[in-house]
């Protein structure tokens, strides 16, 4: 398949996201409709990792929630998020999880609607080998997958007898920057920001994935070669946990019903909405990582009333810059 690569990008502002628009739950909805969310990360250094994508989750609007994560912190990950089931799962010596934790996982797999699997997480081998584990019992679920950070590593680290790189057998989305892409394709670090188009569609083809190539200007691929791209936010979500956050909202959004594609988008943007928003009362550098799911509910009230008002409101009054092209 050759894969159109010059296409010029569409701006994607309000009247465009209204054409694409989040599912919204009708309000005798239970907390089953609107999506369970499993967070697969943490570790004995970064339990706050597994902790920010899992509040971003709830925020972006997924109705129930369960996190697994290590033995050893999940007492912790527990009292930080008391909405939250918790599993704890066995751990080896550099901090990753074992193998065994996929028979602690299974009798999930035919409940969940979305899995997020890597903020956090340690030991890319051992991370690898869990995602490739788990992956053959969530193909025909129906479940988004995302996997962020550690466990993308899986497409170095194919099960035995595959050569890498890794491509999935059903599409999963995969969320890079600049410095992980580097790691998963071998080219240099400073020559992906301007090569980043080209990349990620070459990336998205022949891993199988939607491929959101994060920086300054955030690149989403589709396998199919549908292409979209942000140049929204400020220095200020270049912080320590922003990404997390990121994959959380992503995440929580494919819960509730949107495609990987469409849940990377929406997520990009919101994400860059929310750093707008605290850079506005706070100042561009300093705000938290933690703080920006806050600011996530507001946002997607916001885009459905312009959704509901849209013969009366003025387009842009969301949108923040995400752009498409085909």
């Amino acid at each position: 398949m050759t894969l159109q690569t010059h296409a010029r990008p569409r701006d994607l502002d309000a009247t465009l996201l209204r054409s694409w628009p989040l599912t919204i739950p009708s309000n005798d909805a239970d907390k089953e409709e609107r999506g369970h969310v499993l967070i697969l990360g943490g570790s004995r250094e970064m339990p706050g990792a597994v902790i920010l994508a899992a509040v971003a989750a709830l925020r972006a609007g997924a109705g129930k929630l369960t996190v697994a994560t290590g033995r050893s912190v999940a007492q912790l990950v527990a009292l930080a998020i008391p909405e939250s089931r918790v599993l704890g799962l066995d751990e080896n010596e550099t901090g990753g999880f074992t193998t065994e934790a996929v028979a602690a996982l299974d009798p999930l797999a035919d409940r969940i609607n979305a899995v997020l699997i890597g903020p956090g997480m340690q030991d890319e081998e051992a991370t690898a080998c869990l995602v490739h584990a788990l992956l053959p019992r969530l193909h025909g679920t129906e479940t988004s997958v995302i996997l962020d950070a550690n466990a993308m590593g899986a497409i170095l680290h194919p099960p035995a007898g595959v050569n890498p790189p890794f491509r999935f057998g059903v599409p999963v989305l995969v969320t890079p920057h600049a410095g992980e892409m580097a790691h998963l394709t071998g080219i240099a670090k400073e020559n992906i920001p301007d090569g980043a188009d080209r990349i990620a569609i070459e990336a998205a083809q022949r891993w199988n994935a939607v491929v959101a190539l994060k920086g300054a200007r955030t690149v989403i691929v589709s396998p199919e070669g549908e292409r979209w791209q942000h140049e929204g936010g400020n220095v200020g979500l270049a912080t320590s946990g922003s990404g997390d956050v990121l994959a959380g909202i992503i995440a929580g959004l494919a819960a509730r019903g949107a495609t990987l594609a469409q849940a990377a988008g929406w997520g990009v943007v919101l994400h860059a909405q929310a750093g707008e928003r605290l850079a506005a009362r706070m100042g561009r550098l300093g705000y938290l990582a933690r703080e920006l799911a806050d600011e996530v509910p507001a946002l997607l009230e916001q885009a459905a009333g312009d959704n509901a008002d849209a013969a009366t409101k003025p387009s842009g009054s969301f949108a923040g810059g995400l752009r498409v092209e085909r």
